[in-house]
Order: structure tokens, then C-alpha cells, then sequence
């Protein structure tokens, strides 16, 4: 049975004018925050469900040009829209730009702000051409995604639906006033069972490293090494994947719709087809960025022809591996180490001998690439849920495009707002905290041994992932976790993992909804309190 909300002519436009004035104006709020936060707190928000919580008070004004916006999929558009502007303005712009001005080459902040720029676009786009492929599949956690959706929900029907997300909420506040990271608890109703395990798994063994081992797993670089292992094997996955034989493919492809169709399962709107083309114009894309990124950092006269080509390569591989690794941790929890792995590109290009302006371009490129690609992974999460979980695949494929134009939007309006904003803020010494660690590590360098450490631990990183395969990603999961300092988050998906476990023995299937939705308003209370708290701390 097709969902109401599904079922109108056409979806509605991003270049509506009343919401293309709501998705500006909203995007650069959420720019300015984003840009707040990062350089004064070093946080990013989640300010998707502040859109959307807008967009429902922009419907109840009783003027005939708001009144549209009780459109679930206009609420999307704008919160899609505020979403892009807050993680691209903090994580993808802003964050990139301050390493070379700590490193005191503030000649290549305009290069590099151009070359993430770039960057960020690239990342949607491609996270767009792979969503719903067998790699990043709609029907897989992206556990914001659902917050906001079932918030959404919530306020269009009203109902028991209202009530429990109500609940929900008010639990996530509760407990994240007594410091319980409720998103983390939320995310283990939502997620792959053995993927979150294994995150949990991490979380506790980086949190408790120095009782349990005797030293900081991290000073000896074992979540770095773990990550490159299962990292690599995954991109493997992936290639894998693309290569396989059309004609095999096609058959498959053929008898999955046919027994899909029986079981009245919604079959994937992309085809390995897709995967290969992202994969193929996603590395190009980038390789090209890092050219331009070398042409207008100077940096070419610095190295070797060999050592420019190796530059290029490295840079373009990592970015693409950075974006996949974030992508696959985002999906199955919420939760992704943009930084630390961005870290891991720059160790390595130390070890290569890169000189610094190179490595300040390296590092810059890689943590931009990653945070965008999620966070439309979220918010296409988000529509894929609004329009029915793809009951009407060429409804599901056109609403699909306009959060990709409306993403597109807030992106934009962020790129403006850093540029005007960025010397303002790094002048008066506000430049995000993590800029100064990969500024310090690019001047101290690094030794032989962490080549050495970097390799050994790599080995189980990479068994264990090939052991979960594509579809579990054990290995990057227990990464993710490992690579994080949160050990009551591991304290919480695991607890969450066991009580869902409990209730799904108890009340069986018919349990599913109800723990979902809970699970959302858990998540939804946490980004919720999060948000004001950091804008209370702002204000002080």
C-alpha cells in the first residue's frame, strides 16, 4: 500500500521561489552557526531537524505563500538545504582552510579554499550517484536520517506516531543532561547489529586503552593502522563490485526485481552500472582537483616530476578512500572520524617526504572530502523515508534530484559566508582546535617506527573486514570506534544493542516500528540539546 505522502504528481521544485528565499535564508543561519561552532568549540551540529522544525512553523503562518511548506517534501528541501550549509561551512570549508594559515602560509588559503570548494560539490554529487547502489543502499541505517524523518512525520500526522517520538525526545534531552550520548543509544535500535557491535567493541577499547594495556592504544598508532587496513580492503569491496560481468549482473539484476516484486521488496534504483560510473568521474574529479590544488599552491615547483605524479595520485586515492571510509561509518552509525583519518592521509604523506605546503594542500583536500558525502547521505535518507521508501521508484528518483539542487543551494551559500567571514574569524585567533594538530604534525614530522606500526596493525584491520565483508564493514566500524574517545558511548550502543535484542525476543517483529521511532526521538533530543547548548556557550 503506497504512502499518502508518496502519492502526488510531482515532486515539488528547489528553484520554487518562496523556497528557494526559505532555503537560502535558513542556509545562511546555518552557515553562520556551523562556522560559529567549529572555530570557537570545534564541534560541527546536526541542524537538519532545526530546518525541518522550521519549515513546520513556517506552514502554520496563515499567508497563502507559506502554506505549501505543509508539504513534507518542501520541509525536506529546506532542511536538506540548512544541513548542507552547516557541515559544509564547518567541516568541508572553514576547517581546511585554517591549516595552512597555522602553518603561517596564508598564501595558500585562497588556493586551498578554491580546491575545498570544489571538493565539497564533488562529494554530493557523488554520494547522489551512489546512493541506493549496492554500496551505499537507501534501506541501510544513515540513523540521522531517520531522526529526521520520523520528526517530520510526526508533525504531518500527528497521532501515537507524535507521541512516541515525543517520548523519545524527551528521553534523549534527559539523558544528555546527565551526559549520556543519547545518539549513540539511539543508533543501536537503527544500525546493522554486528557493525555496531563491533563500534561499541572499539569505543570501550580506546576509552579503557591505559588500564586494560598498560598504554594509549593511539600513541602507538594501532587505530590508525587498523583503519588503512580495513580501509584498503573495503576500497577493494568496492572495485570488486564494479568489475563484476555485465552479463552476470544483468540476470541477477533481472531475477532480484522478479523475486523482489513477489516478496514486495523495494529493489535498488541503481545498478553496479551507477557504482562504476561514480567511481570512475569521482576519481577523475578528484585528480583533477588536485592538480588545480598543486597549480595554484605553487607546490609543483617544489617536487620532482616524479614526486608531483606520486602527489597527485596519493592525494586523489585518499580523498576518494577518506569519502568512502566516512560514508560507510555514517551509514551504519551516525558517527564518522573525518579527522583522524584525514590524519592517517597526512602520517603517510610524511612518510612519502612531501614537502610542507604539499602536505598542507594533502591534509586540507582530505578533510574536506568525506562530511559532505554523509551529510547528503542523511538527508537523502531523510526523503527516501518522506516519499515512501521507494514504492514509486521514478517519484523516489525526481524527489531524489531536487535534495540534490536544494543541497546545492546550501552549499553555495556556505562557500559565500566562508569567504566573507574566514579572515574575521582567524584573525581574532578563533581557527578549529584540530587545525593546530595537523599543523604540529607537519612540523615535527614523524619516524620510522609509525611506518612500522602503521603496517603491523593493518594486517587484523584488514582481516577483519575482509571476515564482515561489504555488507557487515566490521573491520571500519571497530576502526571508527577505536579512532574515537567515547567510552559511555561504547557503554551505550551496546546496552542499546542488548535491549533491542531483548525486545525483538519478547514482542517479535511488530516491535520494529515503535523501537525505530523511539530510536529517532533519542537521536533527534541529543542533536536537539546539543545544538542549544552549544549556542548558549556561544552567547556566554
Amino acid at each position: 500500500m503506497k504512502d499518502k505522502r508518496m502519492i502526488e504528481k510531482k515532486h515539488p521544485s528547489a528553484f520554487e521561489p518562496m523556497v528557494i528565499l526559505i532555503t537560502v535564508a535558513t542556509a545562511i543561519f546555518g552557515a553562520i552557526i556551523g562556522v560559529q561552532l567549529i572555530t570557537s568549540l570545534g564541534i560541527s551540529a546536526n541542524t537538519s531537524i532545526i530546518g525541518a522544525i522550521f519549515a513546520m512553523l513556517i506552514a502554520r503562518i496563515p499567508l497563502q505563500a507559506f502554506l505549501k511548506f505543509k508539504s513534507v517534501h518542501r520541509q525536506n528541501l529546506v532542511q536538506s538545504s540548512i544541513s548542507a550549509a552547516t557541515f559544509g561551512a564547518a567541516s568541508s570549508l572553514i576547517l581546511p582552510i585554517g591549516i595552512p594559515y597555522v602553518l603561517g602560509l596564508k598564501e595558500l588559503v585562497i588556493p586551498l579554499f578554491i580546491g575545498v570548494t570544489l571538493a565539497m560539490f564533488a562529494d554530493a554529487i557523488l554520494l547522489y550517484k551512489f546512493f541506493d547502489t549496492k554500496v551505499f543502499p537507501a534501506k541501510e541505517a544513515w540513523p540521522p536520517g531517520i531522526a529526521t524523518a520520523e520528526s517530520i512525520k510526526a508533525g504531518d500526522e500527528g497521532g501515537k506516531r507524535a507521541k512516541l517520538l515525543s517520548v523519545g525526545i524527551g528521553i534523549g534531552i534527559l539523558g544528555s543532561i546527565f551526559k549520556i550520548p543519547m545518539s549513540a543509544f539511539g543508533v543501536a535500535f537503527i544500525g546493522n547489529i554486528w557493525a555496531l557491535t563491533m563500534f561499541g567493541i572499539g569505543l570501550l577499547l580506546k576509552g579503557y586503552s591505559v588500564p586494560l594495556f598498560g598504554f594509549d592504544i593511539s600513541e602507538h598508532y594501532i587505530p590508525h593502522g587498523f583503519m588503512i587496513g580495513a580501509g584498503v580492503v573495503a576500497l577493494i569491496q568496492v572495485v570488486f563490485l564494479i568489475f563484476k560481468k555485465n552479463k552476470v549482473n544483468t540476470v541477477l539484476d533481472k531475477t532480484k526485481n522478479e523475486t523482489a516484486a513477489s516478496l514486495e521488496v523495494v529493489p535498488l534504483t541503481r545498478s553496479e552500472k551507477d557504482i562504476g560510473q561514480a567511481f570512475g568521474y569521482g576519481f577523475i574529479a578528484y585528480l583533477l582537483i588536485a592538480l588545480a590544488l598543486a597549480f595554484m599552491g605553487g607546490v609543483l615547483t617544489d617536487m620532482s616530476p616524479g614526486m608531483i605524479a606520486g602527489f597527485l595520485l596519493f592525494a586523489a586515492i585518499a580523498a576518494f578512500a577518506h569519502e568512502l571510509i566516512v560514508g560507510i561509518a555514517a551509514m551504519h552509525a551516525g558517527w564518522f572520524p573525518a579527522f583522524a583519518v584525514a590524519l592517517i592521509t597526512l602520517i603517510i604523506g610524511i612518510l612519502i617526504g612531501f614537502p610542507a605546503p604539499a602536505l598542507a594542500l594533502l591534509v586540507g583536500f582530505s578533510a574536506s572530502t568525506g562530511v559532505a558525502f554523509a551529510d547528503m547521505g542523511y538527508d537523502l535518507k531523510t526523503g527516501y523515508i518522506l516519499r515512501g521508501n521507494g514504492q514509486d521508484p521514478e517519484f523516489e528518483k525526481k524527489g531524489r534530484r531536487q535534495q540534490l539542487f536544494a543541497g546545492m543551494i546550501g552549499f553555495s551559500v556556505a562557500a559565500i559566508v566562508v569567504l566573507l567571514t574566514y579572515e574575521n574569524f582567524f584573525s581574532r585567533g578563533m581557527i578549529p582546535p584540530v587545525n593546530h594538530v595537523y599543523a604540529a604534525t607537519i612540523q615535527s614530522g614523524v619516524s620510522p617506527d609509525i611506518a612500522k606500526q602503521l603496517l603491523i596493525w593493518a594486517i587484523p584491520g584488514a582481516l577483519l573486514q575482509l571476515i564482515g565483508g561489504s555488507k557487515r564493514q566490521l573491520g571500519v566500524l571497530f576502526a571508527t570506534g577505536l579512532l574515537l574517545t567515547n567510552p559511555i558511548a561504547g557503554w551505550a550502543v551496546l546496552a542499546g544493542i542488548i535491549i533491542r535484542f531483548s525486545v525483538l525476543k519478547w514482542k517479535g517483529k511488530e516491535a520494529e516500528t515503535p523501537m525505530t521511532i523511539l530510536a529517532a526521538g533519542f537521536i533527534a533530543g541529543d542533536a536537539l540539546y546539543s545544538f542549544f547548548t552549544s549556542i548558549f556557550k556561544i552567547g556566554k
